[in-house]
């Protein structure tokens, strides 16, 4: 006697083999979870890649700028000195003021404080006493149009012209703001975002 073997289907009534093939698909729940994480892991990988690398960019450039100022607030202490900048579309320069001569003079023996050009398409806008002042695109067309005086003075009791620049990549971009105040104190903000 032989026995035969049961077969699958004899296990399986006809009635649960409709049941589960049925119930194979996702439901909406699960779907949301998983379209959720897919974003997730999707946003990491454009920071991580460096997609607003941007942003960046202009708060770094904002962020030299300021130490900068920190650091010629400092030397106009130590040393008594006056000094400046002078701004245009696409960068900056440094003056220190002669008494000797009544006049003021571009700042060439020192590394830091020499003439510092924004990379393209960066810009600056300058703010001074509420009002946008008017700058030339770069210092050879402000040279040709006026005798270049800096905008910013920094005093050697510690006070500076107070302003406001903001660095920006377009008009309709993100901007990143520096803030100068008479007492010396500075402030980096982005879009109404202090940074530290």
């Amino acid at each position: 006697m032989t026995e035969s073997m049961p077969t699958f289907t004899s296990w399986i009534s006809s009635r649960e083999i409709v049941s589960r093939v049925g119930g194979a698909g996702f439901s909406l729940l699960e779907l949301l979870v998983v379209v959720t994480i897919i974003g997730i892991f999707a946003g990491a990988a454009v920071l991580s890649m460096g997609a607003l690398g941007s942003d960046r960019e202009l708060e770094r450039e904002a962020l030299r700028l300021r130490g900068l100022v920190d650091l010629m607030q400092e030397e106009a202490i130590l040393e008594s000195r006056d000094y400046g900048i002078l701004f245009a579309e696409t960068g900056y320069r440094f003056y220190v003021y002669d008494y000797r001569q009544l006049t003021w003079l571009l700042v060439s023996d020192d590394r830091l404080l020499r003439e510092y050009a924004l990379t393209e398409p960066l810009r600056l806008a300058l703010d001074m006493d509420d009002r946008e002042v008017l700058l030339a695109l770069d210092f050879e067309a402000r040279g040709r149009i006026e005798q270049t005086e800096p905008q910013v003075t920094i005093l050697a009791s510690g006070e500076l012209t107070p302003f406001e620049i903001a660095f920006y990549r377009d008009l309709a971009g993100g901007r990143f703001l520096l803030d100068a105040k008479i007492d010396g104190s500075t402030s980096v903000t982005r879009d109404g975002f202090q940074t530290p």
